[in-house]
């Protein structure tokens, strides 16, 4: 069983290279094992996304204090291609265009890089073509470039198919419903629930709303508000933010910082 474990995390944001750093997560603890589901619910700019990051290893968020350890080996001390290596992957909410390369060669690369070798181009195609199918992507998406031109379905589909193909540990879904009319949103959570099946991976869904968590259900709910975890529970947790809200996790006597976008 592979633990991801967070204590006391603090993390500032430095939004240009001339400007101060700001001050998002304020201690932040949280431990995921294999095969379990977290949710992390919150109001816009309460450092949800930042989390993400902070794991991922994005070089704008600087780690002020606190530790991350993936099955005990830190992680802060790794570059990002080696917190990739180490079975940590993050679906981003906003998925960047990359104009000139293909998607089945970023695929390709990706997991040539994660497995230590590249993977034997007969079974790869088996692969990837069975991987397409599970999630209705077109085949021919494989000689677009990444993203380039994808709506923004098909772009959350595709972070998916590379979670089923590189078979992280953990995964960090950063917003991934965001976007998704019904019947997409009912495919990527159908990945999602593959990929833990399959892998017993950990999972991080980061999300506002209830509605994926009725798809991908979680063991465990964290609200965060002020770069802080205000409040853990069940399922039922969700399901009373979706009927009362954030508001009674906040006060007027703090603003809530703004997070920074990739």
């Amino acid at each position: 069983m592979s633990v991801l474990e967070i204590k006391d995390l603090r993390v500032a944001v430095k939004p240009s290279d001339d400007a101060d750093l700001i001050p998002i997560l304020h201690g932040v603890d949280l431990t995921i094992r294999s095969g379990e589901t977290h949710a992390v619910m919150g109001p816009n700019g309460s450092g949800k996304s930042t989390l993400s990051y902070a794991i991922a290893g994005h070089p704008r968020y600087e780690v002020t204090g606190g530790s991350i350890a993936l099955d005990g080996e830190d992680v802060l001390q790794m570059s990002v291609d080696e917190r990739a290596r180490a079975g940590l992957f993050l679906a981003m909410q906003y998925p960047v265009e990359v104009p000139g390369v293909s998607t089945a060669n970023f695929l390709r690369t990706a997991a040539t890089s994660v497995r230590g070798e590249a993977p034997a181009l007969r079974h790869w195609i088996k692969e990837v073509k069975g991987a397409m199918a599970e999630l209705g992507v077109d085949s021919s998406f494989s000689e677009r470039s990444v993203n380039e031109g994808f709506s923004g379905g098909e772009k959350k589909r595709h972070e998916i198919l590379q979670l089923s193909l590189l078979k992280p540990k953990f995964a960090i879904l950063d917003e991934t419903d965001s976007g998704l009319d019904v019947d997409a949103l009912r495919v990527v959570s159908e990945g999602v629930n593959r990929y833990q099946e399959r892998e017993q991976g950990g999972v991080l869904l980061i999300t506002h709303y209830n509605r994926i968590l009725k798809y991908v259900r979680p063991q465990f709910v964290h609200v965060f508000a002020k770069g802080r975890i205000v409040a853990e529970g069940g399922p039922e947790l969700a399901e009373e933010l979706e009927a009362t809200g954030y508001e009674r996790f906040l006060t007027d006597e703090h603003s809530v910082t703004e997070e920074v976008s990739a």
